[in-house]
């Protein structure tokens, strides 16, 4: 009896004293019930539903917020009321959004129209090049080699064709959907800016109140280098983005190339995702530059490099700075697996999600190191 006793404490002391331990259970049965929601994952669609309605609205919200909210802060500081500095800036936006509807949209529709009708004379110009470049001899052995007929391959595109024919009209009605989602998302955002920018402030000590007293300090703290994480990183990236899309519009039109105001903005789009964004950006003028001239090309990749060194010895330096202390591979290996996760979305805001996933767990070790004294220095 006494023996059993003394197991007894032992065993207690191994599974509920010993921090580590302690811990591996605490992660048994989150990985438990995890596995059992994933069973009854039925229960929870209507609120994957409702998250799946209102995470759009609120990512282009807080964007906007992250963007807005230190010009309001600035004005507030100079005895502006924060309603009347949100009302200014909400005219001031109408006002640039307007004058870009009128100037520079047409502009670019032009451009596009242009760009779509000169697709087809553009793909056999490259056909040509290529053809002069390896020698019709070669591609003749080539096709031998691999039995090329030109008949099938006409078929089999037919063929394609239909077929994707067909799918595209079945998923008509699911991209419909899509797009009355967005529009809706987007006609919402203004309202939810709104109050977010007059009681932003009030939404952390919010949420606070629901976190144990004992952890809040260290909860604040994290909440805060998260928000600083964002806010760095949103207006850091759009402002570099900004800066190459205008950087590299000046440079196509000293060279004088076709389109340079739409690759322009191509570039700036996709430059919002780091490091493969400009690789992306670059096909498009590639194929514009090649089909004007071989001198063309080689004048658009001076160009392209002058830009680019441009944004990473001085701009990106100066307005990213350290802030998110990622390597580069880290990076392009966070990008490559949330877009084979969640697409596009997922790809934009890969960066964002893995800078406050890192904070998350940053801080949550430093909590186990203080606590399981694993790592402390043997006396």
């Amino acid at each position: 009896m006494r023996n059993s006793g003394v197991w007894a404490e032992r065993f207690k002391s191994l599974m509920f004293r010993n921090q580590f331990v302690f811990f591996l259970l605490i992660l048994l049965l989150i990985g438990l019930n995890i596995l059992v929601l994933t069973k009854v994952n039925f229960i929870f669609r209507p609120f994957l539903v409702l998250v799946k309605t209102v995470l759009l609205p609120i990512i282009l919200s807080g964007i906007m917020y992250y963007l807005l909210n230190p010009v309001v802060a600035y004005l507030e500081s100079k005895k502006v009321r924060r309603v009347y500095s949100i009302i200014v800036l909400y005219l001031l936006i109408l006002g640039i959004l307007a004058l870009i509807i009128v100037t520079v949209i047409p502009l670019i529709r032009q451009q596009i129209l242009s760009l779509v009708e000169n697709l087809p004379a553009y793909s056999e110009v490259i056909k040509l090049q290529f053809e002069q470049l390896m020698g019709m001899k070669l591609i003749n052995q080539l096709a031998q080699a691999i039995n090329y007929n030109s008949d099938d391959l006409i078929n089999s595109i037919s063929q394609r064709a239909s077929s994707m024919l067909n799918h595209t009209w079945s998923s008509l009605s699911g991209f419909l959907g899509a797009l009355t989602e967005t529009i809706l998302a987007i006609v919402t955002v203004p309202f939810i800016l709104f109050y977010l920018l007059i009681d932003g402030k009030r939404l952390p000590p919010y949420i606070l109140q629901f976190v144990p007293i004992v952890i809040r300090d260290q909860t604040f703290r994290v909440m805060k280098e998260m928000s600083h994480q964002i806010s760095s990183y949103i207006r850091g990236q759009i402002i570099v983005s900004f800066c190459i899309g205008f950087l590299l519009f000046i440079g196509y039109q000293v060279i004088g190339l076709d389109y340079s105001l739409v690759l322009a903005v191509m570039a700036a789009c996709t430059s919002i995702v780091p490091y493969l964004g400009p690789a992306i950006a670059i096909t498009p003028a590639l194929i514009v530059a090649s089909v004007t001239s071989p001198v063309m090309l080689l004048k658009m990749i001076a160009i392209w490099t002058i830009v680019q060194l441009i944004e990473g010895k001085f701009i990106s330096p100066q307005i990213m700075g350290k802030t998110l202390h990622i390597h580069p591979v880290t990076i392009i290996f966070v990008i490559l697996t949330a877009g084979n996760l969640f697409g596009i979305a997922g790809i934009i805001l890969a960066v964002p999600g893995y800078a406050v996933l890192k904070v998350i767990v940053t801080h949550l070790f430093l909590w186990f190191k203080s606590r399981s004294g694993l790592y402390e220095a043997p006396k």
